[in-house]
């Protein structure tokens, strides 16, 4: 199903999954889009590999904890939080070189702690991996030790209007 994009969200410089300046990230784009989701849009190259044709685990899971991460934005736009616990359940091999979507839900949000679920599906709508996350809120100055500059967190508008999800009803189905 294509759902409406809301808004898009930064990227930042040095970030390995959505950095624009590290050569070794991922590049993904994240979309707030209707429904209450967080989807993130990346294509894996092959610096990103474990075995040949497939995706690292430790990519899959900083995927995964980006978009979850994330989802703290739909009620909140300007909150941030630090990882305390990520849960990663790796179902089918991640494939490189092809698009993939990650797509995370708010599944409970307090004055100081949020949680979240997500998974990441393939072209075909297969779920290849799942996780949930806890995170502490905190500033993004405090994560980073000092405000973030303009050019270290921005925004690059690419004119989405609509994300494919295959599975996106996946958390009223669990």
């Amino acid at each position: 199903m294509k759902l409406k994009v809301l808004r898009k969200q930064n990227n930042s410089d040095m970030c390995v999954v959505c950095g624009l300046g590290n050569g070794f990230s991922l590049g993904a784009k994240f979309y707030a889009v209707e429904g209450g989701l967080m989807v993130g849009v990346v294509t894996g190259r092959d610096v990103h590999q474990s075995y040949p044709n497939r995706m690292h685990g430790g990519l899959i899971s900083a995927l995964l904890d980006e978009v979850i991460g994330r989802a703290i934005n739909l009620p909140e736009p300007d909150a941030f939080g630090v990882t305390s616990e990520l849960s990663v359940k790796f179902k089918k091999p991640v494939p490189l070189n092809e698009e993939i979507r990650c797509v995370a839900k708010l599944t409970k949000n307090t004055r100081l702690v949020f949680q979240a679920e997500g998974f990441i599906e393939d072209k075909n709508g297969t779920i290849l991996a799942t996780g949930s996350a806890t995170y502490v809120k905190m500033s993004a100055a405090r994560i980073a030790g000092r405000p973030l500059t303009a050019d270290q967190y921005f925004l690059v508008p690419d004119g989405e209007s609509e994300i494919e999800i295959a599975n996106w009803d996946y958390f009223d189905r669990k």
